[in-house]
């Protein structure tokens, strides 16, 4: 099979390609898992992270992607409720323990012996892949592969930021950045919440103007001062500057929700400037989202195709994965970026 690899960790740029495209055996579906041809596969900020060090994999070299939507081709032994032929998805959960505490609190997000797609495991960037049975998800028929690898990981994520956010119909909802993940969140928001106004912060005029096409009612830069205090905040940046404007616009007793795995170093010193009266007193939250669940997944899915949720997406060959990337580091983003692979 095709695959593009990353053998090495460094800083991602026009002068240098960190993956590179193999010719590699196809994998075997071992006990419990099943073989995947996969068709398309999102690229994500985490990627970049993985690239450029602030989540390294544990072993290179290593295949990225943990948004991947393929075909089941073959099952390894011991595989049941899962069909030959049958389309599914990988998110970012490649597996958990199944028996720590977390896990038995239906919160395997948090397991120590979380697995991630692409990162502790081959992903998506190639061919085929194979994963644990169980942590593949059927993808709804209202969607086209390329539409359904986003819901993956910047959908689930998104959907799982806004549980945790504690939204509820009448209150002002902020989004910093808006990207893959963010632009979902809004067209969820919109669904379920219709009374509920969103605020959207970003550094590019587009995606602002995004913003208020699928229905901000506000569109400003990351440095600027909402028209109206904010009941709760989704942060979906690499960077510390939106945390810290994110706080400075919650109302007292608002939520900020950090959805990164990650954050960048370049303005860490902007934590220096935290102002306690100014942004974290009055009973101001900060929660943060570590990964997802299964069940984020699936109930995500579930909920995307009742509305149904179609996500903005540019597609890429998958030989043009670094190209991607890239455009994703320089922020050339409408929606989500997606790797065409079947």
């Amino acid at each position: 099979m095709k695959a593009m690899v990353l053998n090495e960790v460094g800083a991602m740029s026009a002068a240098r390609d960190p993956l590179v495209l193999r010719d590699l055996p196809e994998p075997v579906a071992g006990e419990g898992e099943i073989l995947i041809r996969v068709a398309a596969c999102g690229v994500c900020h985490t990627e970049l992270d993985e690239i450029e060090g602030r989540a390294a994999p544990p072993h290179l070299p290593v295949i990225l992607g943990h948004q991947a939507v393929g075909q089941v081709v073959a099952r390894g032994s011991n595989v049941t409720g899962v069909d030959i032929g049958q389309r599914v998805g990988v998110a970012w959960i490649f597996s958990a323990c199944g028996h720590c505490a977390h896990c038995l609190a239906e919160n395997e997000n948090l397991c120590p012996d979380f697995r991630a797609t692409g990162r502790d495991a081959d992903g998506g960037y190639a061919e085929y892949m194979t994963v644990p049975a169980g942590f593949a998800h059927p993808i709804p028929e209202t969607f086209s592969d390329a539409e359904a690898a986003p819901l993956l990981c910047a959908g689930a994520i998104g959907y799982r930021s806004l549980k945790l956010a504690g939204l509820h119909s009448g209150m002002r909802l902020g989004l910093t950045g808006f990207g893959a993940s963010a632009h979902l969140v809004l067209m969820m928001v919109r669904h379920r919440y219709p009374s509920v106004e969103i605020y959207v912060f970003a550094r590019q005029p587009e995606e602002r103007a995004f913003a208020l096409e699928l229905g901000a009612v506000w569109a400003g830069d990351t440095s600027q001062a909402a028209p109206a205090i904010l009941h709760a905040v989704i942060d979906t940046t690499p960077a510390w500057l939106p945390v810290v404007k994110a706080l400075e616009n919650l109302d007292p007793g608002g939520r900020l929700v950090i959805n990164a795995i990650r954050k960048e170093e370049t303005d860490k010193h902007e934590l220096l400037s935290l102002d306690y009266p100014r942004h974290l007193w009055l009973e101001k939250e900060i929660k943060s989202v570590a990964n997802v669940a299964r069940s984020d997944v699936r109930e995500f899915l579930a909920l995307a195709a009742e509305i149904p949720l179609r996500p903005a997406i540019e597609t890429y060959d998958l030989q043009d994965a670094n190209r991607a990337l890239l455009d994703l580091k320089m922020k050339r983003v409408r929606g989500a970026k997606v790797l065409i692979i079947g």
